[in-house]
């Protein structure tokens, strides 16, 4: 290995964007990284193998790693050769949709413990040998979801939300280890965390104890998230390109927006702190027809 390769370690590489960046990384032509691919269950690896055809035996290692459990991490990092991670990706998460009278603790506390204490383990378990050799990236995948609310979404909301907290304040810390954080905000992507998502489908019996109204707007919420994916998800390799841009940057942004501009809506809650104009504006473009 070069000494100038980075070693990159990323989560939630089974699908999505942790699998189209875990090719790319491994793919560059000039093998200017070492990628650890990982994922929670490695009999899902078999997509990740088929895009790489076997080509990157040299830059490309996949683990087994479930950052719901900690002794599973630490395995993980005692399995990279190098014995360092110079850039650390936190990609797992997983979605929850539905009214929230019919979630259940379990479902909630699953939502909580991948896409927020799975990423605050995830670093903490890296984040003491970074310090010591005194640089490191960290790369977090984070959500529109994470900057406004959504309704039917509000578990969601709540973990992305914190993992918002979680990297600016340790983005403050950091930069006097010259480790540098930064978060990709995702909107819609084309790829398998919807069909992965947990969501209440019409129909189910859960939804019998829930009042016609709600229903009626949750109908009308997943017609515009059918319409939205439709027409508006970005590819995969649109977000990696972003990913791109932070791990090449020699000084890179805490937040990038994977659209290039900081969505409308964020921008109103920013310049109108009240939260009513943005409020009234989302109910506006989800449930047009119930605000008229």
């Amino acid at each position: 290995m070069s000494v100038d390769q980075k070693v990159v370690l990323i989560t939630g590489c089974s699908s999505g964007i942790g699998l189209s960046l875990a090719v790319r990384l491994a793919s560059d032509t000039g093998k200017a990284f070492k990628v650890y691919a990982t994922m929670r269950n490695l009999a899902k690896k078999k997509r990740l193998l088929e895009s790489v055809k076997g080509l990157h035996q040299d830059t490309l290692e996949i683990l087994q790693m479930d950052v719901t459990d900690r002794q599973s991490i630490l395995n993980a990092r005692d399995k990279v050769v190098e014995k360092r991670v110079d850039i650390l990706v936190c990609n797992a998460g997983v979605g929850l949709m539905g009214p929230l009278e019919v979630q259940s603790l379990d479902s909630m506390r699953h939502i909580l413990e991948v896409n927020l204490l799975g990423t605050i383990q995830t670093i903490q378990v890296f984040l003491s040998d970074m310090k010591a050799q005194g640089q490191g990236q960290i790369l977090v995948t984070g959500s529109t979801g994470g900057l406004h609310g959504l309704p039917f979404n509000e578990v969601y909301c709540a973990s992305k939300f914190a993992i918002e907290g979680v990297c600016e304040s340790l983005a403050v810390l950091l930069q006097h280890f010259n480790i540098r954080v930064s978060l990709i905000e995702c909107g819609p992507v084309n790829s398998d965390f919807l069909v992965n998502l947990q969501r209440a489908e019409l129909g189910d019996a859960c939804l019998q104890q829930v009042d016609g109204q709600t229903l009626s707007l949750y109908e009308k919420y997943m017609q515009h998230c059918s319409t939205v994916f439709q027409n508006a998800a970005q590819d995969t390799e649109d977000i990696v390109k972003v990913f791109l841009d932070a791990i090449h940057s020699t000084n890179p942004a805490f937040r990038y927006f994977t659209n290039s501009v900081m969505p409308p809506l964020t921008k109103l809650k920013v310049t109108e702190p009240d939260g009513m104009k943005y409020i009234k504006a989302m109910s506006k473009i989800i449930f047009a027809d119930e605000d008229q």
